[in-house]
């Protein structure tokens, strides 16, 4: 059995910190020879190279920045350790790891995790975004604590995970007075023909849109596609079309874009996840996470 020498580690922890092995020694009160050692030592023991020089300084590899944060993990845990063994309550915050797919209205993201920053004990929130199959790898080997997205796990996804349904809502259509203006007819019948900002093609709410669209036959002129939403309402804010938006953050979207609501479908239904390794909620954090976020849509 390999075993990991975490005096090795630490000096690596160090290192990694500091930015130098002269910054480094001091701290340690080491030669910058022995601690250079140490650090090879560490690098032959797990078979990689964990950092680069560069001109500015010391640089980590990949690996690098895995070891460092599991060594920061390490020793957080251990001095957390160390003050609960004495007695000594321990201020330091619980943490959250989040991942956020980047598919998911970051509103909606919000909305689902602002609680949590007024938690008493305090929480510490660590968000990571990205696209959903990676977000669930690193669910996978426990990188991450839950995944945010808008479609539970397949079978297809080969990562042992569950999903946690939050709940749904309608869509609603937005676009600026100068642009609501030229709307002609009731809702949705002045959409046809108008200028569109759709999500990309492969998500979720693409496809419901054109089902929707195909349903009232409508054809709106999409003249952008945007695999990020936030990117998305941006461009509707500067006028050049229309867009949805999950009707449960309507009057943010109306409130942080300067839009004006111009209509809004249940036909069309957004919905939303927490995906976790457990079947049965433990995490607490979590299921306060969870539970919160159930309410946000039955408010809806």
């Amino acid at each position: 059995m390999r075993w990991l020498n975490y005096h090795h580690l630490r000096y690596f922890w160090v290192v990694a910190k500091e930015g130098t092995i002269s910054q480094a020694s001091q701290t340690l009160n080491l030669t910058q020879p022995t601690l250079s050692k140490q650090i090879k030592a560490l690098e032959d023991s797990l078979g990689e190279s964990l950092f680069m020089r560069k001109s500015s300084g010391l640089q980590l590899t990949e690996a690098g920045q895995l070891a460092f944060e599991y060594a920061d993990d390490i020793f957080h845990l251990g001095n957390e350790f160390l003050e609960c063994i004495k007695g000594v309550s321990s201020t330091r915050p619980k943490k959250l790891r989040v991942g956020i797919s980047d598919v998911l209205p970051k509103l909606v993201s919000h909305r689902i995790l602002e609680p949590l920053l007024s938690s008493n004990p305090p929480i510490r929130l660590n968000c990571e975004e990205g696209m959903t199959e990676r977000l669930l790898a690193e669910l996978s080997i426990q990188h991450l604590d839950l995944v945010l997205t808008d479609a539970p796990i397949t079978a297809s996804i080969k990562v042992k995970a569950f999903n946690h349904f939050l709940g749904d809502c309608g869509i609603s259509f937005f676009a600026t007075e100068s642009l609501r203006k030229q709307l002609r007819g009731s809702f949705p019948a002045c959409l046809e023909r108008m200028a569109l900002l759709a999500p990309s093609e492969h998500t979720v709410m693409r496809r419901s849109l054109d089902q929707w669209f195909n349903t009232h036959k409508l054809t709106p002129h999409i003249v952008a596609e945007f695999h990020d939403s936030a990117l998305l309402k941006v461009f509707g804010r500067e006028g050049a079309g229309v867009f949805a938006a999950p009707s449960v953050i309507a009057k943010e979207v109306c409130r942080e874009y300067g839009v004006r609501l111009i209509g809004q479908t249940d036909e069309i239904k957004e919905s939303f996840y927490a995906i976790t390794i457990e079947r049965r909620l433990n995490h607490p954090i979590v299921m306060k996470a969870v539970n919160h976020a159930r309410q946000i849509f039955l408010k809806d």
